[in-house]
């Protein structure tokens, strides 16, 4: 009797031991396809990329110019507009987001709070071409009837301003593809707030309340240095989808190949001048197109590493 049970236990635990060995290698698997699929995303982009690299060199990385009728290509104003529409974008967009939060986690009256949220993941939502299709038909004209001549008019006589505020007021260029940008990266950032600032320990909110602090004595002195990491982290998420995005900047950057210290002058992003090229590229012009890709991804993957970096040392501090 007691063999027989002792051989049905061991039969039960060698079953056992074959379904977790099993278990482990889908796993396994499944986490190595994630690896292949970035592997060969790499690959097809380098792989694409050498012809214009071999061919153009150095210049490719230099130039200003972008003829691909006369072979041409030069990424300098690309790059230059995807870095400057993202990094103002992230100016407006963080700040916004940040009181947006502190409202619906400390302001705002229970009973709105679930659908003020919901509202915020609904805009998160909607594809980008629809903000592209909204800022081109709505804000464009609003910026340059209302606010690109009053901004004009401000400071038209202060150094430096002058040429930044500057351009034709025609609601499309590098500061109306900023807006487009940070109206779409709020709810991303705005969500990821709501949610680090919900997780406090209410202990210490408590403390601080018990102290004699105000609500935004709180926030400023107890939430924001215990959710800095986290929050990081969220303002990271939102600069990759500003320096990813490719419809509604396309819509509103003008598509011009220049580089300009005015805002309201056009301009063009990487991703819009792969999304208006792409169809009718081939040879050269294929490649410095997957060229342009490999530079973009290399740049969300430097955004991402600066974002781990600051991080570990905050997390280290």
């Amino acid at each position: 009797m007691i063999t027989s049970e002792i051989t049905s236990a061991a039969r039960l635990i060698k079953v056992e031991n074959g379904r977790n060995a099993r278990f482990r290698v889908i796993v396994l698997g499944i986490a190595l396809l994630v690896l292949i699929v970035l592997g060969a995303i790499i690959f097809t982009l380098v792989d694409g990329s050498m012809p214009v690299f071999k061919q153009l060199g150095l210049s490719f990385f230099t130039s200003k110019e972008w003829d691909p009728v006369a072979g041409h290509f030069g990424i300098l104003p690309a790059v230059y507009g995807t870095l400057v529409t993202s990094f103002i974008a992230l100016i407006i967009a963080v700040p916004i987001s940040f009181f947006i939060a502190f409202f619906l986690t400390e302001l705002c009256p229970y009973r709105f709070r679930a659908t003020l949220n919901a509202i915020i993941e609904l805009l998160a939502g909607i594809p980008s071409i629809i903000y592209g299709m909204w800022g081109l038909f709505v804000l464009a004209p609003i910026l340059a009837d209302h606010i690109q001549p009053l901004l004009t008019k401000w400071f038209q006589h202060v150094w430096l301003l002058k040429d930044i505020f500057a351009g034709p007021p025609i609601g499309i260029g590098f500061l109306p593809a900023a807006l487009i940008l940070a109206i779409m990266i709020i709810p991303f950032i705005t969500a990821v707030m709501r949610e680090v600032f919900d997780v406090v320990p209410k202990t210490l909110k408590e403390g601080g309340y018990g102290l004699g602090a105000n609500r935004w004595e709180v926030t400023r002195d107890i939430v924001l240095p215990h959710t800095k990491v986290a929050l990081t982290g969220g303002v990271m998420l939102g600069l990759g989808r500003a320096l990813g995005e490719t419809m509604a900047v396309t819509f509103m950057i003008g598509n011009v190949n220049t580089i300009s210290i005015g805002l309201f002058d056009s301009g063009n992003s990487i991703a819009s001048v792969i999304a208006n090229e792409f169809a009718e590229a081939h040879d050269l012009h294929m490649s410095a197109l997957l060229a342009l890709g490999l530079i973009l991804f290399f740049i969300a993957f430097l955004v991402l590493a600066v974002a781990r970096a600051l991080i570990h040392k905050v997390k280290k501090s």
